[in-house]
């Protein structure tokens, strides 16, 4: 028997907190930031709402902030066991939270509270953490042992089987015919250019599965290429900065990829591109060393990606690319004639060297602002989505008067029909129903119905908080 309660990502999107109890041990899936209209939410700061001395283990699933961001915070309250991921995703997480502890503690400030967490409290958390390979099974709690599979979302980026763990007669441990539970994280949008496809969950009774577009369709994803290369030939060809508000994390590498090789072949005309952002230009970095020093079936990378490397000896650097590092480099983007594109996070426009590019060229009609992520509700980038004529940006109210375009195509998501055929792969193996989490409430239970009518599956949407007790038999509600 397991018992499963949502903290976080029930009727959210973001705050990835999901407790996993079985018999004797206790098991955290992801501690995550909530992200919306402030960066840092007042409710993060809350003490957690349960006995953080008691988990036995932290497993992560993917290195985004709204899955790793409070885990300093959770060592810091006591937390002493150790944290699990792939290799890639402790290299990404040490640089995302080294990133964004200044940031957190200028908010913190602003909201007069004391600092979520400090650099001592994350030197204190990455010696606790032991990293898993895909199909690795291992007991990480007394009685619980977890198993994690490719989820094609970002680099290392992974799904969660949790099982009971049984006694074999010589004493050892055996996974046998416990009860499992399988927590996808995020889902990615395949096929990639160069990420492995997602791998199915086979072997759990019951899933937990996101739905961030549940109830959309990707209909620009097979055409998504051709529609970026048209709309940035169109934008340059308008003599305007084209900015492209990007995640650090995968989309920008995405990003990078595809506009390297549309001006390698001539699709594109070479314009200045500039990475704008110390965070992607160091996870990049990651994603290059990765790539490097897995040569031989890399579990992180498609074959075809690494035979490309070889090819073009870099997958994500093209000649007209520049990196900027300090903040005097950055300052200097704004002497350069237009065109010229900016790639610069943070993704929602809700912090970093974005904003100061929006502010200063959203008011120029000439400017083209691509979006090409998710964007939370109440977020600077949700609003300029939306078409807002006028949106605060770093504490500016900024007239927009540039033109916005929206790709839904290169969303690091699957979509509605993704989902779908990512939970017939469960049901094909031994699933018996699911929980629909880690989206809006409207997006969730879409996908729920959707699941109900289409594959004939019980699917739960779970409020925040609420507790579920797992058996072979069934799901019983707790509270």
């Amino acid at each position: 028997m397991l018992k499963l309660t949502c903290y976080g990502g029930a009727e959210m999107v973001t705050g990835s907190n999901f407790l996993v109890e079985g018999e004797k041990g206790k098991i955290l899936i992801d501690c995550g930031l909530e992200q919306g209209n402030d960066f840092a939410e007042k409710e993060m700061y809350a003490p957690f709402p349960y006995d953080v001395s008691s988990i036995d283990a932290v497993v992560i699933t993917h290195a985004h902030l709204d899955h790793i961001g409070r885990v300093p915070k959770l060592v810091k309250e006591g937390f002493r066991g150790k944290i699990y991921m792939t290799p890639p995703t402790k290299d990404l997480m040490q640089l995302m939270l080294e990133d964004t502890v200044d940031i957190l503690t200028q908010n913190a400030h602003q909201l007069g509270l004391d600092p979520l967490y400090t650099d001592a409290d994350i030197a204190k958390t990455m010696p606790l953490v032991e990293t898993l390979d895909y199909h690795e099974e291992r007991e990480v709690a007394p009685g619980l042992s977890v198993y994690l599979r490719n989820t094609g979302h970002i680099l290392g980026s992974a799904s969660v089987r949790i099982k009971e763990v049984g006694q074999g007669a010589g004493g050892e441990n055996s996974a046998g015919e416990g009860l499992s539970l399988a927590l996808t994280g995020d889902i990615g949008n395949t096929p990639s250019p160069y990420l492995p496809d997602w791998e199915p969950i086979t072997d759990a009774d019951y899933v937990l599965m996101e739905s961030v577009y549940g109830d959309r369709a990707d209909t620009e994803k097979e055409d998504r290429v051709r529609l970026l290369r048209d709309t940035l030939k169109k934008a340059i060809e308008r003599g305007g900065t084209i900015l492209i508000p990007a995640f650090s994390i995968e989309r920008t590498q995405l990003m990078l990829y595809e506009i390297s090789r549309m001006m390698e072949e001539g699709d594109l005309p070479q314009v200045p591109v500039y990475l704008d952002s110390p965070l992607a230009i160091k996870a990049t970095e990651i994603y290059e060393k990765w790539m490097r020093e897995q040569k031989d079936s890399s579990p992180y990378f498609k074959p075809a990606a690494e035979e490309e490397l070889h090819r073009r000896h870099d997958l994500f650097k093209f000649p007209f690319l520049t990196e900027t590092l300090s903040r005097e480099e950055s300052q200097e983007i704004a002497k350069a004639p237009n065109p010229k594109i900016i790639m610069a996070g943070a993704g929602m426009s809700h912090g970093g060297r974005i904003g100061h590019w929006e502010q200063k060229y959203l008011p120029d009609p000439s400017t083209t602002l691509l979006i090409v992520g998710y964007q939370a509700p109440g977020s600077p980038g949700r609003l300029l989505q939306d078409g807002a004529p006028h949106v605060r940006l770093g504490g500016v109210d900024v007239r927009i008067k540039g033109k916005i375009g929206t790709f839904v195509g290169w969303s690091a998501h699957a979509d509605r029909d993704g989902l779908l055929d990512f939970a017939k792969a469960a049901l094909d193996g031994q699933t018996k129903g699911f929980f629909v989490a880690l989206g809006e409430p409207s997006s969730a239970r879409f996908l729920a119905q959707r699941i109900h009518d289409y594959l004939g599956s019980n699917a739960i949407v779970p409020v925040q908080g609420e507790s579920f007790e797992l058996s072979k038999q069934g799901i019983k509600r707790l509270k």
